[in-house]
């Protein structure tokens, strides 16, 4: 079943609705375990060795696995399956959001009341635009982006996020789709103890759900999300209203920061450098430089590098670049992740990249344990399924 999320601004819709949101959630669980196992063991067992006897060798990169993937059936009928289940959690979420409008508004005037006692702000600017990689096309086929809204629905891409996020997921990013930034904070409070952060800054927040996750585990730091996107900025800052978590949301473009010289101490992002360009990844980590005070942190949550997994593993990671509406995502997993840090400014012995637990499926205990244990690249890195593990790098200042 889709879990219920933690907030006011929650929507289960009707009995119908909920019953089809369980079933994209179960379908989903369904195509990256069940399906995903078995299109590995029918490429193991009969494409691998099929290509190897016919060119004499084994593909040997991700591009090699997908060409002889690509008129394979079951890679046919998996993608099939798997891009419209995608399309199918937008669609399951947009009928019970359209029906709750009234509510939802209700709700966040009502939250928007309570901002004196919780604390945090909203901040739009209109000066900032959508970019391309926004506004130009369904990212993730979600209708209408990060930028959707309505006269009604002034947040309705942040409520499409949340929600769909919450069916993509079936289950596997915490009770408040907050696990990413819940084990990447609590793995920097683990590993250095006596780092105390004044400002965290969450790049390309979207909703804040790792946002509010940060200011949990750092409850002194003021926390600022920025994004682009004001529909997604408006949610996010009733969603954290909700929590009674103080974050102030700030709409900013992440390649050109608001912030003075040296007045940060952590920059961070989730699964949002994969959305941009290379250009705009440079940028990205030239302003985390400046912006960074001495001691500061850089660190990004992303899916690996391509150069640390197997062609098969590398294949399968890259099928949202060719069929989720991700054109930057295989492009970006291809760069040398070592060399923009040092382009940036960062300095080699600087560089770090950690593979974490999940926080909020285990105890405290339990992941301390686990951070003592040496992890490496599998088949569950940045992979929604069974036991996933999540990988983030980079750079002390």
């Amino acid at each position: 079943m889709t879990q219920p999320l933690q907030h006011d601004l929650y929507v289960r819709g009707s009995r119908e609705q909920a019953a089809k949101q369980d079933f994209v959630t179960g379908l989903r669980a369904f195509v990256l375990n069940d399906m995903a196992s078995g299109m590995q063991q029918r490429y193991a067992e009969q494409v691998e060795p099929r290509v190897t006897r016919e060119q004499g060798r084994a593909p040997a990169t991700g591009p090699d696995v997908h060409k002889a993937m690509k008129s394979d059936d079951f890679f046919r009928f998996y993608s099939s399956v798997r891009y419209n289940a995608q399309e199918m959690v937008w669609r399951s979420t947009l009928r019970p959001l359209a029906e709750a409008t009234a509510a939802l508004n209700r709700t966040a005037a009502e939250l928007e009341a309570r901002r004196d006692e919780v604390g945090g702000s909203l901040t739009l600017d209109d000066s900032v635009p959508l970019p391309k990689n926004v506004a130009a096309l369904d990212v993730h086929l979600a209708p209408g982006s990060y930028g959707r809204a309505a006269d009604d629905m002034p947040w309705l891409a942040g409520a499409l996020y949340d929600h769909g996020l919450n069916v993509f997921s079936f289950g596997a990013m915490g009770a408040n789709l907050d696990d990413i930034g819940q084990s990447f904070a609590h793995y920097v409070r683990h590993q250095h103890p006596n780092f105390k952060p004044q400002h965290v800054v969450d790049l390309g927040c979207t909703v804040g759900h790792n946002s509010c996750a940060w200011k949990q585990a750092y409850p002194e730091a003021q926390v600022t999300a920025i994004d682009v996107a004001a529909p997604c900025l408006r949610y996010g800052h009733a969603r954290a209203l909700s929590q009674g978590v103080a974050v102030d949301f700030q709409q900013m473009d992440a390649t050109r920061l608001a912030f003075d010289d040296a007045s940060v101490d952590v920059v961070f992002s989730s699964m949002f450098l994969h959305e941009l360009s290379v250009r705009d990844i440079k940028a990205v980590m030239s302003e985390a430089y400046r912006v960074l005070r001495p001691g500061g942190l850089m660190l990004h949550m992303e899916l690996p590098p391509n150069d640390q997994l197997t062609p098969y593993d590398a294949f399968y990671l890259d099928w949202d670049a060719y069929y989720n509406n991700e054109p930057f995502y295989k492009t970006f997993r291809d760069q040398d992740f070592a060399a923009l840090r040092r382009e940036a400014g960062f300095a080699q012995d600087k560089l770090f990249h950690a593979i974490v637990p999940q926080y909020t499926y285990m105890s405290p205990d339990a992941f301390a344990d686990a951070l003592m244990q040496e992890a490496s690249f599998d088949d569950k890195t940045g992979r929604l399924t069974d036991g996933i593990q999540w990988y983030g790098f980079g750079a002390w200042k």
